[in-house]
């Protein structure tokens, strides 16, 4: 949190603070927005921009201690109704539409899942818990009725909404779409005050000039920049098409279609996809999210459990819609310009319009179909940045993944490109975070973990494999000898062969074969493993360590591959080393580096490159 001190004791005397804003670090508790608190910790220096602006400090605080509520009324009552929002909450808060409900109500998404966060961003359904536009109506309408006689007349309504609005805002915690929503709705009530009508593209341009006055850093913000692109999407979009009918579908459809095709730029920058069906998920969910929203704040106020229930269990088939919707296409740059092009030509030339429609239906169903089995076994190095991960398919549906990179929502998102629905053996070589992290809420059922022997210390390692035990599948460690067959692959562990100090060394390393090939899975082992293990060549050797010094160069020569892979990416580590790479290529190996090629991809059938493939990031 930010804090904006009154006084520092100095020794055993309280000094006026005459310095600016500082951050504070390692904060728990029940605190909220304007309330006094004693922070007891240790201050250095820093120069750090937060939404709250420069702070010229960190406390790193061992004890922070609330000293009573805001002195502000607005800061009060918003505070009050958040925290009877979240109270509310508990009761359903280890359903995943619990937490759904809390952001569709004031965004506070904290206990949404990753995996949900990504897949609601897939589906394009994201806004939907990015506090905005509609969730402002709701709100005042629901401030109006409770105001009462204080809200009769149109002047009244318009004081009655302003200061609705302010509460509001702290409730949903000043969100740039918030501020956003919230600035133009209060400049419309502010035009009825006196007298003046302003239309909503007015209200928009003001709502901007005026919040980029007061914090230009607002500008770089990705939630106001799509807030504000959509809206005038929306505003522009929404008026041409006026006579369709039933109004119901073509309004929510049009403001759909309007604010995905302006705030399309923005996302092809900043996530370099856009989701090809978010019109019609849209359509779906609008009246699925705003049902719940009703339920869940009508529920809050009247401390219903059961409304609030029914607005988790809506929430949760938004949920549903969402996870199924994530793995739908997603288009790029050049699909975007395509689509938009013969979208425009169509809008202008009218005999083009039913071949457009008939083309779109013919696109459509070639993209949701699922990418088809490999003709016969296939290895993919994937490119997940600095670190190792390996997925193996086969014709009977089989899948062998190993490790799973630093970032979980680019592992899932190769697992999507592949069509991964269930993987039969996960194998975890050994417990750093370039590894394991991206294995963190992997959202596809694992029949069976390998592991290495390395439980208990410390995550991510840990909590992945307590993830995979709670969701039931066979974990353990395999002993070296372990011989597994899963369809079309056989897999062997063959180390480690004893304890050791180092967690690169104790790597569990697998050798498989499929289709008259090998692969050795080599984990991070370094020399003093890689002696232990003794010379193994096979036809493709995953590189140890990221190609790292920690090899020994004697161990590379006499277990020389026909082709190496080194699963990279940029580092500061000086990954790979120029002489492993050098010993591999003296040997005769071809190597190939993830940060250089992408996903590298073979037919281990025919043992030729099936592709250099760039990373689905």
């Amino acid at each position: 949190m930010v804090v904006a001190p009154s006084s520092v004791l100095v020794g055993r005397r309280w000094e006026p603070w005459v310095g600016p804003r500082l951050m504070v670090t390692g904060v728990g508790g029940d605190l909220a927005a304007g309330e006094p608190v004693a922070v007891d910790g240790e201050l250095r220096p820093a120069s750090l921009r937060t939404r709250r602006g420069w702070v010229g400090g960190v406390i790193e605080a061992d004890v922070v201690t609330r000293l009573g509520e805001a002195s502000n009324p607005l800061l009060r009552i918003g505070n009050r109704l958040r925290h009877r929002v979240l109270g509310s909450l508990v009761g359903v808060s280890a359903r995943p539409g619990g937490a759904l409900v809390s952001g569709f109500l004031i965004g506070d998404t904290g206990g949404l899942e990753e995996s949900d966060a990504e897949a609601l961003r897939l589906a394009g359904l994201s806004h939907f818990v990015a506090v905005s536009g509609s969730n402002v109506a709701l709100f005042l309408g629901a401030w109006w009725l409770a105001a009462g006689p204080l809200a009769w007349g149109p002047r009244r309504r318009a004081i009655a909404g302003l200061v609705g609005l302010a509460v509001f805002v702290v409730v949903t915690r000043w969100e740039p779409s918030v501020l956003r929503a919230a600035t133009m709705a209060a400049i419309v009530l502010g035009g009825r005050l006196i007298g003046r009508v302003i239309s909503p593209l007015t209200a928009l341009a003001r709502t901007v000039t005026a919040l980029v006055v007061i914090d230009g850093g607002l500008v770089g913000d990705v939630g106001f920049q799509l807030s504000v692109v959509a809206t005038a999407g929306i505003l522009v979009g929404l008026p041409r098409w006026p006579a369709r009918r039933p109004r119901w579908a073509w309004a929510p459809l049009a403001a759909t279609l309007s604010a995905q095709t302006a705030v399309a730029p923005l996302l092809l920058i900043h996530f370099g996809t856009v989701p090809l069906f978010a019109p019609l998920t849209n359509l779906v969910c609008a009246p699925l999210v705003a049902l719940a929203t009703v339920l869940g704040g009508v529920g809050a106020v009247l401390g219903s459990h059961r409304l609030v229930a029914s607005a988790a269990g809506v929430a949760g088939v938004v949920l549903d819609i969402a996870r199924g919707a994530a793995d739908l296409p997603q288009l790029g740059v050049t699909e975007v310009i395509l689509g938009l092009g013969i979208g425009f030509l169509a809008v202008g030339v009218r005999w083009l319009r039913p071949l457009v429609a008939i083309a779109a239906v013919v696109v459509a169903a070639v993209a949701v179909a699922p990418p088809g089995l490999p003709d016969g076994p296939v290895v993919s190095f994937l490119d997940v940045g600095q670190g190792d991960a390996a997925l193996l398919r086969g014709p009977s549906g089989e899948v062998i993944l190993i490790d799973g990179g630093p970032d979980a929502a680019l592992l899932r998102s190769h697992l999507r490109a592949a069509g991964v629905r269930r993987i039969d053996l996960l194998v975890i070589t050994h417990l750093h975070a370039d590894h394991t992290t991206g294995l963190l809420d992997l959202a596809v059922p694992v029949m069976r973990v390998w592991h290495a022997p390395q439980v208990g210390e410390g995550p991510p390692f840990d909590d992945v494999v307590d993830e995979q035990i709670r969701s039931g599948a066979e974990v353990g460690t395999p002993p070296v000898g372990t011989v597994g067959h899963i369809g079309s692959f056989t897999v062997e562990v063959v180390a480690p062969v004893r304890r050791y100090a180092s967690p690169n060394d104790g790597s569990l390393v697998v050798w498989i074969e499929a289709g008259g090939a090998s692969i050795l899975f080599s984990g991070d082992i370094e020399a003093v493993a890689q002696v232990d293990l003794g010379a193994l060549p096979a036809d493709i050797l995953k590189v140890p360590h990221q190609g790292a010094a920690t090899s020994d160069l004697d161990w590379i020569r006499r277990s020389m591959p026909r082709i190496a892979v080194i699963s990279v990416g940029d580092n500061d580590y000086g990954h790979p080393s120029p002489e492993v790479v050098a010993a591999l290529e003296e040997g005769g190996a071809i190597v190939y580096r993830t940060d250089r090629d992408g996903t590298v991809t073979f037919r281990l059938d025919r043992l030729a490159p099936v592709a250099a493939l760039p990373s689905p990031r």
